[in-house]
């Protein structure tokens, strides 16, 4: 059984009449004889239009020629727009093109068959019925959420497939794939013409007023003509701007009746009650700060300036957003931000907020979580709407090295509280400006980052000039973001001759099928290699060694590893003399270096994966000598680090269930074993590789199952390996050829059992044929 929805009436949220529009001071109503006329007239009166009504047959086109409106708008009615119009259709023809014009239901029905289209049944019959909406956010949309409630009243409308060339659908109600279903709104292409199906004057429909507003706002027959005059006014309010410092009350949003004050009074309201939740007031996260829980931090602008790029990219997560609706809903933030991270990206953006953006503060948790440990990681950025020291602190316990501060939103007073605040927990905030008076106080406040939103929050439209235009407005030390409307590497280029530092892109990110490609033609103009890095020289590693001799044997046959085995009571356990004996021949060894030039080397200018310097741990400078490795099964810290020290151990091998944390107290480089599959394999800033052995310490000949390896290594793509258990001379080069075509991430290879004769002792010989065999894989 379906369950119906309670019904909402929406009329209380516009209960205040705003003031006079200039621009509507003439607008004419045609009445299509519907009881919904009055509802019209009252939303456009009240969004301050004045307003003459004439019913379709009660005035000839000469008489309304002579009224000259300002708008024309064409309301509701029952019957076919061909016979049942009126004057509708007539008064269409003449002023596209000279004055914007809106129509409602019939009045929508009326643009369609003016410009050729069909009007015929929809296919159901619809009375007082509500739908969720999408749009595309722009026209009488501009600044609404998707999949808001409008009220339906029709059996007709407007089909796609005979839609006009000159006409674009602009809203629709979804079918349940989400393709488009019934045309709820048209625009034309060229003139300011537009309509809706559905009621936007009803009670039940959510934000009436706003689409009547929305069209009020509109200037000029054409949309060209609008897009000027519109560039006019707003530069008439810049200067206005900067000779009069702006003022708020309660510390709201400067503008009104935008979606910047609809989301601060919602996350207002969020926050609130977050701070009413045991764990989550105000005085558990100060406690936790206090007891340094806060993450290890970055700098936000040394990073910024640090990229593989001429202009340095702030790659964004969001899976929506009030202009264009939802678009990501399915990508996971730490996947998405990891491919930013080894992309390129000098600065992860994560948006918190989850009405509009569908974000939350569990994904910028995730993306630092899963950033740990990686060398040169990016600046992670709270994208959020922020109003009091709350958030801040909120998102530096999370993991955030800086956030985001909007001009717009914040007065002089508070917007200099949380700069301040945020600079005492260490972090520089990115300022957020649209227009010459914003970035006077952002320049003012001292800001080191600004960013320059090219979107007007009002309109939505975007002007990819608005960041060169003010770029020239503040020093030249200071960073300057581009913030919102890059698609194209034109557009990057464009940026960076007008001196931009740095360009912020979400939306064009999250859509392309591939992130890291897209990024790199995006920044470079250039698509990824698909050139592979060579793989590093495989590194061997001879365990169970018992003797200086066989230590000595398997450094001069060019053995990285030397391995003892530390674990009481095992048959390959060293005594003390001999441990000490195999140190001290271990550490006075020297042969000629092999350094060569390095064909791969570590990046400085972006991020690179934990793992991807595991083979530069495991090798001594030159490769002039091996490192002497101590083995370890479930013995106490504290005897673990006093062995490392007294036998002077280069690395430590955990090969039981030591917990992957003692790697922080232990000095030197750790490796530690894992069966395939185990928990706890690719945990990035523990251990410098992982060991892949199938027996426990001492070596069981049990051979590692080849599938089993491949799957770990395609289920993390940065993961690297050594491989341990039932290795010899004769199957080394087999074992590792057979991990397939990423055998490159196995980056060493460790062998106990095999290099021992038939009397259980190491044999000097199977140790450098040992050597040999596996040296020469690569």
């Amino acid at each position: 059984m379906a369950v119906t929805e309670p019904l909402v009436d929406f009329s209380p949220h516009h209960p205040d009449p705003s003031p006079p529009v200039a621009t509507a001071s003439n607008l004419i109503l045609i009445d299509n004889y519907d009881s919904f006329v009055w509802n019209v007239y009252q939303y456009l009166v009240l969004e301050g239009a004045t307003v003459t009504v004439f019913r379709n047959d009660q005035i000839t086109l000469d008489e309304l020629i002579a009224k000259k409106p300002t708008q024309l708008v064409v309301s509701p009615g029952p019957g076919h727009p061909i016979s049942d119009s009126g004057i509708s259709r007539d008064a269409i023809r003449h002023f596209a093109g000279k004055i914007p014009i809106f129509g409602v239901c019939m009045g929508q029905q009326c643009i369609f068959d003016v410009y050729g289209g069909e009007v015929s049944s929809a296919g159901e019959i619809l009375h007082g019925k509500t739908s969720p909406l999408s749009h595309d956010a722009k026209g009488v949309y501009a600044g609404m959420a998707q999949g808001l409630p409008v009220t339906r009243y029709h059996s007709l409308a407007g089909t796609h497939v005979t839609l006009p060339e000159c006409l674009e659908v602009t809203s629709w109600i979804p079918k349940d794939d989400g393709a488009k279903g019934i045309i709820m709104g048209v625009r034309h292409k060229d003139l300011t013409v537009e309509g809706v199906q559905f009621h936007p004057e009803s009670i039940l429909s959510a934000d009436g007023r706003v689409m009547f507003k929305n069209f009020l706002r509109l200037q000029g027959g054409t949309w060209a003509e609008n897009e000027r005059l519109q560039k006019e006014a707003e530069a008439k309010e810049q200067k206005e701007q900067i000779s009069e410092s702006e003022k708020t009350t309660d510390q709201a949003p400067k503008k009104k009746n935008n979606i910047l004050q609809q989301i601060y009074a919602r996350r207002k309201e969020a926050v609130a009650s977050q701070k009413q939740i045991p764990s989550q007031r105000p005085e558990d996260l100060q406690a936790a700060y206090d007891l340094n829980a806060a993450p290890a931090q970055i700098p936000f602008v040394q990073r910024l300036r640090q990229s593989p790029f001429d202009i340095s990219l702030m790659a964004e997560i969001k899976r929506g957003s009030p202009s264009k609706g939802i678009f990501a809903l399915g990508i996971d933030a730490p996947s998405q931000a990891k491919k930013y991270a080894l992309a390129g990206a000098s600065v992860i953006s994560v948006l918190t907020e989850p009405d509009w953006f569908k974000g939350s503060i569990e994904d910028l948790r995730a993306v630092r979580q899963v950033l740990n440990g990686m060398p040169n990681r990016p600046v992670i950025l709270r994208k959020e709407f922020i109003f009091e020291e709350y958030q801040i602190l909120e998102a530096r316990l999370a993991g955030a090295d800086t956030v985001l501060l909007i001009v717009k939103m914040l007065d002089e007073e508070l917007l200099t509280r949380l700069y301040k605040y945020s600079l005492s927990l260490g972090m520089e905030p990115l300022v957020e400006v649209q227009n010459a008076g914003e970035m006077a106080t952002a320049v003012k406040l001292g800001s080191k980052v600004i960013g320059v939103n090219n979107r007007n929050l009002e309109s939505f439209e975007v002007d990819l000039n608005t960041t060169s235009r003010l770029r020239k407005l503040v020093p030249d030390e200071t960073v300057i973001c581009a913030l919102s409307g890059i698609n194209t590497h034109e557009d990057v280029v464009a940026n960076h001759k007008d001196g931009v530092n740095a360009i912020l892109v979400g939306e064009a990110i999250m859509r392309a099928p591939d992130a890291s490609e897209f990024i790199q033609q995006l920044c470079s103009g250039t698509t990824v290699s698909t050139q592979k890095t060579e793989p590093e020289p495989l590194l061997v590693k001879i365990c169970g060694t018992r003797t200086p001799e066989a230590a000595l044997a398997a450094a001069e046959a060019g053995a990285d590893l030397i391995g003892m085995i530390l674990v009481p009571g095992r048959k390959r356990t060293v005594s003390e003399e001999a441990a000490l004996a195999i140190s001290d021949a271990v550490h006075n060894f020297s042969r000629p270096s092999t350094a060569a030039p390095d064909t791969n080397p570590l990046p400085t200018d972006r991020a690179t994966d934990f793992f991807a310097s595991a083979s530069r741990k495991l090798q001594a400078p030159g490769r002039t000598r091996p490192l002497l490795v101590g083995v370890f099964l479930n013995q106490p810290l504290a005897q673990i680090l006093e062995l490392t020290a007294r036998y002077r151990l280069d690395v430590v091998q955990l090969h039981g269930t030591e917990p992957l944390e003692w790697t922080h107290h232990i000095p030197v480089p750790v490796m530690r074993r894992f069966a395939p599959g185990e928990p706890g394999i690719g945990a990035r800033g523990y251990h410098a590789v992982p060991l892949f052995d199938s027996g426990s310490a001492g070596g069981s000949g049990q051979l590692l199952d080849a599938v089993a390896v491949k799957a770990a290594l395609e289920k993390d793509h940065e993961l690297r390996i050594v491989l341990a258990g039932g290795l010899a001379p004769e199957n080394v080069a087999d074992v590792v050829k057979n991990v397939g075509e990423d055998a490159g991430r196995v980056v060493g290879v460790d062998v106990s059992s095999g290099v021992e004769g038939s009397d259980g002792k190491q044999s000097l010989d199977r140790i450098r044929e040992f050597v040999k065999a596996a040296k020469a894989i690569r």
